[in-house]
């Protein structure tokens, strides 16, 4: 079964749970996406499904892209995506894929392109420490200080300086399926995702290790 859909992120909200806690939760429009072409070992050499989300005008797209949907009858869409199954029985071009695949206590990994910043300095990028403003330092409070040490005199690779901040690939892991709405095909996420509004996601299942309550209480008392 895949056990992965592609989203779209809508905002975030406030649900209460079974024991009246207030949880945040991020609304997530989760499909529905199509099945635009299955892999199989025999031919590819590798088992996938790959799907597509996001209605899209044809001008929008080259003729490569349209010409993969126009084959297979299939109305455009804007994201691409390939998710590796082990096996690929059951799957078929045209199917779609809703937000069912997951129920409420799932746990998933989420990823997507975080919100970009522009250029930013160490203080904002690193968490850097201000420099003192005594003694005339007026101008220097947000500078970096010295790149250089005691040998050898040059900046070494990964030296941690000014420059781009956001606009890069994140995974959140392990995060919690707090409800299904499978009529809206939204699902509500426990806490904060990557990506702007209306940000693309990529929600799989998550490759963490899900502890289980008892052991929870366990490793508490010890």
């Amino acid at each position: 079964m895949l056990k992965s859909i592609i989203g779209k992120k809508v905002g975030m909200t406030q649900v209460f749970d079974d024991k009246g806690n207030l949880v945040p939760v991020t609304v997530v429009e989760a499909g529905p996406c199509v099945v635009t072409n299955v892999r199989t070992t025999e031919k590819d050499g590798y088992s996938a499904v790959q799907l597509a989300f996001r209605d899209v005008k044809e001008k929008n797209l080259n003729k490569a892209q349209a010409g993969l949907f126009k084959k297979n009858n299939l109305s455009l869409k804007k994201i691409l995506k390939e998710f590796r199954v082990a096996d690929v029985a059951g799957f078929t071009v045209g199917q779609e894929i809703k937000a069912d695949v997951f129920k409420a206590g799932d746990y998933v990994d989420v990823r997507a392109v975080t919100k970009g910043k522009g250029y930013a300095g160490v203080i904002k990028r690193h968490n850097f420490g201000m420099q003192p403003t005594t003694h005339g330092q007026s101008d220097r409070t947000r500078a970096r200080g010295s790149s250089g040490g005691q040998g050898p005199q040059k900046v070494l690779k990964g030296m941690r300086m000014s420059g781009h901040l956001g606009g890069e690939y994140v995974t959140i892991q392990r995060l919690l399926v707090v409800n299904v709405d499978i009529g809206k095909n939204a699902l509500l996420i426990k806490g904060a995702v990557p990506a702007v509004k209306t940000g693309t996601l990529v929600i799989s299942s998550t490759l963490k290790k899900i502890p289980v309550v008892g052991e929870v209480k366990d490793k508490a008392k010890k």
